[in-house]
């Protein structure tokens, strides 16, 4: 099996040496995403703003992998605070709808950029999908160069 990156035009701007996502077999593998909107910079108005760009960010990845949220085959929720687990499950049930992926929530004593919240997540989707129409070698690097 090769794990190659995949050409994810719709993500914000990367941080670091890293993939949006990432093909392993039949597996595409997300990144966290954070409240960065395509400006590079974490989106003002609190957990529920942050949550919201957060949900948008991988909806958008998702797409440019041929996938939806109804691929989503697990999922990792981290929190600076627990306290805001309430106020973001609400919203992440919202963006799945009646899908029930596996999911854990993690509280962390801090994310990336000031972040409270940041969800990773794994997505069934079989070569065999359109994804093959979208791949692109140095993907990762073309995108955000």
């Amino acid at each position: 099996m090769t794990v190659e990156p995949v050409r994810t035009p719709s993500a914000p701007p990367v941080a670091g040496p890293y993939s949006p996502a990432v093909r392993a077999g039949d597996f595409v593998a997300l990144a966290g995403q954070v409240g960065i909107g395509a400006d590079g910079k974490l989106v003002a108005g609190g957990i529920e703003a942050e949550t919201e760009q957060v949900l948008a960010n991988i909806r958008a990845v998702l797409a440019d992998c041929g996938g939806s949220w109804g691929d989503v085959a697990r999922a990792t929720i981290f929190l600076t605070d627990l306290g805001n687990f309430a106020t973001v499950n609400a919203l992440y049930e919202g963006a799945i709808g009646a899908h029930r992926p596996a999911r854990t929530t993690v509280g962390v004593a801090g994310l990336p950029a000031g972040a409270q919240v940041e969800i990773e997540c794994w997505a069934y989707l079989p070569e065999e999908t359109t994804w093959r129409k979208r791949k692109s070698p140095h993907a990762s690097r073309a995108q955000h160069s």
